[in-house]
């Protein structure tokens, strides 16, 4: 996969983090510790949902 991958500029150098890549369909996301394990993949609305949904909790 040859997406720009980019995690939060609050994560430490224990690479404990999530990392997401936009896409053209949506968004894509991994685990720092595993960038070669799987990956999910989420449209742009569901991405959207997905955000506000944590943010509202």
């Amino acid at each position: 996969m040859n997406s720009k991958w980019r995690k939060s500029s609050r994560s430490n150098a224990a690479a404990n983090c999530v990392e997401v890549a936009r896409t053209p369909n949506g968004v894509l996301v991994r685990d720092s510790k595993n960038p070669n394990g799987p990956v999910l993949r989420f449209s742009a609305a569901a991405w959207g949902q997905t955000l506000k949904s944590t943010l509202e909790s």
